[in-house]
């Protein structure tokens, strides 16, 4: 059964045995957990985040040392890369299987990765931003629905999953047939992996899930807290950004655990906006105590589904089995 995802056209024209991504996270999707997921036959992707190069050449040469070559990428926030592209030009001479890019204009950068050999990956949140992601040689789409943790589409402008991945795939299908489609948000066992497939997509980007794992970088607090948080819990803003002093242009903001600090704010926005030195004061004290009731945990609403916090290569396992059994039914 398990060969009906390894037959999507995600998994046929990436060499793999499942049709799962893994989501660029940055400061969590580091070399291990690339590299666990590449074992498991999914394709991991290093999380260059922000293009701090110094991080990205170490948990890339991880990835790189302990995952198979051909099964590893990375990814990259695109409006980033505009002010300091000098991480992504270090990865294009490793030569990964894929690059992605969200969150801004791929098309500065398509040349450069086409050059390295490299499949570009594109993750969009509205349909409007498609045409500029074919213009720029996507191979593969991302369908970010809203439910999705860390950034995406604010409130007025995001998509949910459900209904824009068969959107975006009856699109694909009549424009860029070529052109892979992943389903992003709210993927995070076997019946979601097996709806993602259902509603059109070629195969999944994996992002919280894969958070909680024991390879993933984010810190066991964070992970325990998840445990404890269902799909309630979980709330989009600008509060952490504005208060890890990260200037995300609109309409993007962030999906993390709504806890104590975040309800402190999310209905004052603009005035922690306007006033934030003691609100980040707190926040910082917090990230040193690995307290989170006011650091932040960046999970989306399928934390509503993480009940363990498995290896990679188990979870990735156990959902593409699960998924392959749902199919196969």
């Amino acid at each position: 059964m398990a060969s009906t995802l390894a037959s999507s056209r995600f998994s046929r024209r990436f060499g793999l045995s499942t049709p799962i991504a893994l989501a660029p996270m940055a400061l969590a999707a580091g070399g291990e957990l690339a590299a666990a997921c590449a074992r498991a036959g999914a394709l991991g992707l290093v999380g260059g985040g922000y293009g701090d190069l110094a991080w990205t050449q170490r948990e890339t040469r991880i990835a790189l040392e302990r995952g198979p070559r051909e099964r590893i990428g990375c990814g990259f926030i695109t409006w980033k890369l505009d002010e300091d592209a000098s991480a992504l030009d270090w990865a294009l001479e490793q030569r990964p299987r894929a690059v992605m890019l969200s969150f801004g204009d791929p098309r500065p950068y398509a040349a450069r990765i086409a050059r390295s050999g490299a499949a570009l990956v594109c993750q969009v949140q509205r349909m409007a931003q498609v045409p500029q992601a074919i213009e720029a040689g996507a191979q593969v789409i991302v369908a970010q629905g809203a439910e999705a943790g860390g950034h995406g589409m604010d409130a007025l402008n995001g998509r949910a999953t459900i209904a824009f991945v068969p959107e975006l795939a009856d699109w694909l299908a009549g424009h860029a047939p070529d052109v892979l489609l992943l389903a992003a948000g709210g993927i995070a066992d076997g019946r979601t992996l097996a709806a993602a497939r259902v509603l059109g997509a070629d195969g999944a980007l994996v992002g919280s899930r894969l958070w909680a794992t024991r390879e993933s970088l984010a810190q066991e607090g964070a992970k325990r807290l998840a445990l404890e948080t269902d799909g309630d819990g979980t709330a989009r803003s600008a509060v952490f950004d504005i208060l890890r002093r990260k200037n995300w242009p609109a309409p993007y903001d962030f999906r993390a655990i709504r806890n104590a600090l975040h309800r402190q704010w999310e209905a004052r926005v603009d005035a922690l906006r306007a006033g934030p030195e003691a609100a980040r004061a707190e926040y910082d004290a917090g990230v040193k105590a690995g307290d989170f009731t006011k650091a932040h945990a960046t999970v989306g609403e399928a934390v509503g589904l993480v009940r363990d916090l498995p290896g990679a290569e188990e979870l990735v396992a156990r959902m593409t089995r699960e998924a392959a059994a749902i199919l196969g039914g």
